[in-house]
């Protein structure tokens, strides 16, 4: 595959698996209709990547979950009760996970990624925003978005999904959407009260590190909390453009990447920021924190870059066969691994 067909591909998957803009009603059968099983799962298109305890379990198209006990030399299918696509992961433990993607589907784990079960979707997701609205939460601009949510049905994604612990977590997606837990998803609540986000801007990601929180999104959307995605501030940033990622590096220090090569740096929580130097022209699509405590970002075409300095300035960092990447993963041993439009390959820097 030559960087053009990488570059268009990408472009498909990015369109497709993180967002469909076009508020679409969402074909009721994939709520219902279980993952199907598949010999080739473990190649299919995977969108997000995780770790439970030793276990690494990924998330695709489809509704498709795997898993692997053996560093990637051979994974399992798990059950997955829905057919949509899965496109954030995360874990708190090795056994409590959860799951999001397209028609506002949440899904949780009990067994690290064996099996999981629906806690919620984009119709019950609308109805609790409604019911929050009716209820006065929010004034009259939430309930007549909340009212239009409901009216266009389970068509708006989750986008990403963080944990602090067992019980206590927050989903984002498309238009602004944010709902929060505090008993492990047993009960959603809409959350979107928290952000300044008049527009409904698309939030594309939640990074965590501590107690601080990231939230960052379409036109230039960033987003602070120091009490556990309680309370947010926004944060202004030199650019106006897409942040498709986060890097929280430690207390009050973050990197935010996105459309066209853009990455900035900032050491006090959003207060200040520069531009970090970095040789692409291509979508920045996933961000990892090391071990060692370098930065790793990979672009739409799968090429790595490293930083090595907090952020300031990026090098390529070569590995065999790079494809669209979607997620980044380093395990205990150190080994890393990417999910994207391969399946999941292990990668080894040069």
């Amino acid at each position: 595959m030559n960087l053009s067909q990488c570059r268009r591909m990408a472009g498909a998957l990015i369109g497709a698996a993180l967002l469909a803009a076009a508020p679409a009603q969402a074909e009721p059968d994939v709520l219902a209709r279980p993952a199907l099983a598949s010999a080739k799962a473990a190649s299919s298109v995977m969108l997000a990547i995780a770790q439970a305890g030793e276990r690494i379990v990924a998330a695709g198209e489809r509704g498709i979950i795997v898993y692997s006990d053996d560093q990637g030399a051979s994974w399992r299918q798990a059950a997955v009760p829905v057919s949509v696509s899965l496109v954030g992961l995360r874990f708190a433990n090795g056994r409590d996970g959860w799951a999001v993607g397209h028609s506002g589907v949440v899904l949780r784990t009990r067994d690290g990624g064996q099996s999981w079960v629906r806690q919620l979707d984009g119709a019950g997701a609308a109805q609790r925003a409604l019911d929050a609205a009716k209820a006065g939460q929010g004034g009259a601009r939430a309930l007549a978005d909340a009212e239009r949510l409901a009216a266009e049905g389970p068509s708006k994604p989750f986008l990403d999904v963080q944990f602090f612990d067992e019980q206590h977590g927050l989903v984002v997606g498309a238009f602004g959407l944010m709902f929060a837990t505090a008993d492990g998803g047993q009960h959603w609540q809409p959350a979107m009260e928290r952000l300044d986000n008049p527009k409904g801007k698309h939030l594309y990601a939640v990074q965590a590190r501590g107690d601080e929180c990231y939230v960052v999104g379409e036109l230039g959307a960033v987003y602070y909390s120091k009490d556990r995605c309680q309370a947010f501030s926004a944060v202004q940033t030199p650019y106006e453009g897409t942040y498709f990622g986060a890097v929280a590096t430690g207390p009050r220090s973050v990197v935010v990447f996105g459309m066209r090569g853009h990455v900035y740096w900032s050491g006090d929580a959003g207060a200040s920021w520069r531009q970090s130097e970095i040789a692409t022209p291509a979508s920045l699509m996933a961000g990892l924190l090391l071990k060692d405590g370098s930065i790793l970002l990979s672009d739409e075409t799968g090429r790595l870059f490293r930083s090595t300095d907090g952020g300031r300035r990026f090098e390529p960092a070569p590995a065999a066969q790079p494809a669209p990447t979607t997620g980044l993963l380093q395990t205990a041993n150190g080994s890393l691994f990417l999910s994207g439009v391969r399946g999941i390959t292990r990668a080894a820097l040069k």
